[in-house]
Order: structure tokens, then C-alpha cells, then sequence
């Protein structure tokens, strides 16, 4: 009997990812296309949290082609400036979030209609696992330790109890073995989750995705840094009001500073510069 009853829960999850790509597909719904504007050379998405989720929930459900979608702050924005190979994965990516307040503020000075808000990176995470709760959606979760996975794990679930987990790997750290790059992408494509979630860090997350993007199976692959720390309870997040002053910075540095202060003290300063340098050039030319 459980053969019989594998292959009808296999056929029924077919049946529903099809009908919810039909719906996406002929829905009046679609999102619209995200629009970007440039940000230090780099193309940045002129969105909100509603529209960016309805975005991957319409390439999930399309099915076609792996894509990649980073959260950027001013470290990634400065490094993607600052660093010829940094930049160049960058631009292979699908979507390139807002996830600073300083981002929010440069971007606005060239839009007409503001944004009121960034699309942070951690809580970009969460509203796509609850949008897809219950939903025959799976998520893959690659980075940080076992103990960290299995407490991601736990609270995700108690959170969002229908989310479809269906893999948690936790790569080796230092220097990876030759075949590590095959071996995380086999376990994706055995997975068959829709959503594939990366904390490795930053730029490793983003270089790892850049430079394995033509061999991943379809899917949504997400960057978002130091969310499964933040989600598992392990790391503290800033307040509210830090969050919302661009202060954020400041409470991880002082939380972490042997390991931030490189981040923050030297990328925000190369950010502010270089925001500088490109209005001082705009206003010289002719």
C-alpha cells in the first residue's frame, strides 16, 4: 500500500504546483515588472516587500530558469564598486534588493515617486515562507552550523507549521573541498525545492551563486546573509527605530565589532565617497 499511496501524493503536489503556475500565469494579478535604477553602477530594484515576494512567487512558479536575488546593503553596494569581480556576480543576479535605509535614501533623490521603506533581506525571507506555507512549495536552507540549521529549523516551523523544509546542509567552513560546489548543487536538484535560501555570508554567498547560476536547477535563490542567525534566535536584531534611522550598522558593530568593524567602517565610508564622487562628476559634466 505505500507505494501506491507515494505515487498519488507525488501526482497530487504535481497537480497543485501546476494549477498555482496556471493562476500566476493567467492571472490579472502578475507583478509587474520590477524597475531598477542605478546605484553606484549597480542596478538596484525600485520595489516594496509586497511586490518583490510576488516576484519570486511568479519565477518559483514558472519554473524555467534558476534565479538569483541578493540583499544589498551599503557593504555590498561599496564592494560591488570597489571590486571588479564582486561587481561582475552582481550583475548576474535577478534582483538586487534595497535591504539599507542609506540605499532607500540615495535611491529617492532620483525617483519620482519615493520609497517609503527598504526590503530587508531577513524579512524578505519570511514573508516568502509564510506566502508559500502550505502552498506545495519547498524550501532548501544551505549555510551556518548544524546546531544553528536544526534551531532555524525549529523555530521556522513553529512559525509557519505547514512550511514544506525539504533540505538543510551546513557546508564545510574555510576552504572547501573541490567537489563541494557539485555536491551542494546535487543536493538542490534532489531537494526539489522551489526556494533555496543562502547564509554563507557575504561576498562568498554571492560569488557562489554567480559562479554555479548556469549549472542550478530552476528555482528562487536568495542571499540574505545573516537571516538564519537572526531566525534561529542566535544573533540579536537592532530595534525597530534603529532599523528604521539606518542605524543598524551601528548595533551589529558594537554587538560584533572584531568582525564588522572592516564591514561598516570601511564600506560605509567608500559609500558615502563614492555617492560624493558621482555627484561631483554629475555636476561637472556638461
Amino acid at each position: 500500500m505505500a507505494q501506491p499511496r507515494n505515487a498519488i501524493a507525488k501526482v497530487v503536489v504535481f497537480l497543485a504546483q501546476f494549477a498555482f503556475a496556471l493562476i500566476i500565469v493567467a492571472s490579472d494579478s502578475l507583478p509587474s515588472p520590477v524597475q531598477t535604477a542605478p546605484l553606484l553602477g549597480s542596478q538596484v530594484a525600485v520595489t516594496d516587500y509586497a511586490q518583490a515576494v510576488a516576484q519570486a512567487a511568479a519565477w518559483a512558479a514558472a519554473g524555467d530558469q534558476p534565479r538569483a536575488i541578493a540583499a544589498a546593503n551599503t557593504h555590498v553596494i561599496a564592494l560591488a564598486r570597489s571590486d571588479a569581480q564582486f561587481g561582475e556576480a552582481l550583475r548576474n543576479f535577478d534582483l538586487v534588493l534595497p535591504d539599507g535605509m542609506p540605499l532607500v535614501w540615495a535611491l529617492n533623490r532620483q525617483l519620482e515617486k519615493p520609497l517609503r521603506d527598504r526590503v530587508y533581506g531577513p524579512t524578505f525571507m519570511l514573508r516568502c515562507l509564510e506566502a508559500t506555507q502550505g502552498e506545495a512549495w519547498k524550501h532548501a536552507f544551505i549555510g551556518g552550523t548544524d546546531e544553528l540549521l536544526a534551531a532555524l529549523r525549529a523555530k521556522l516551523l513553529e512559525r509557519f507549521p505547514a512550511l514544506q523544509i525539504a533540505d538543510m546542509y551546513s557546508p564545510p567552513f574555510g576552504q572547501w573541498p573541490e567537489d563541494e560546489d557539485r555536491r551542494i548543487i546535487e543536493r538542490i536538484r534532489q531537494s526539489r525545492a522551489q526556494f533555496v535560501w543562502l547564509g554563507l555570508g557575504c561576498p562568498k554567498q554571492e560569488l557562489w551563486l554567480a559562479r554555479n547560476k548556469p549549472q542550478l536547477p530552476p528555482g528562487v535563490y536568495g542571499a540574505v546573509g545573516a537571516a538564519f542567525a537572526f531566525h534561529a534566535g542566535r544573533v540579536k536584531q537592532a530595534p525597530a527605530w534603529m532599523q528604521r534611522s539606518g542605524l543598524e550598522w551601528a548595533f551589529r558593530l558594537a554587538a560584533e565589532p572584531r568582525r564588522l568593524w572592516r564591514r561598516y567602517c570601511v564600506y560605509n565610508t567608500l559609500f558615502v565617497y563614492y555617492l560624493a564622487l558621482d555627484r561631483f562628476r554629475r555636476q561637472r559634466s556638461p
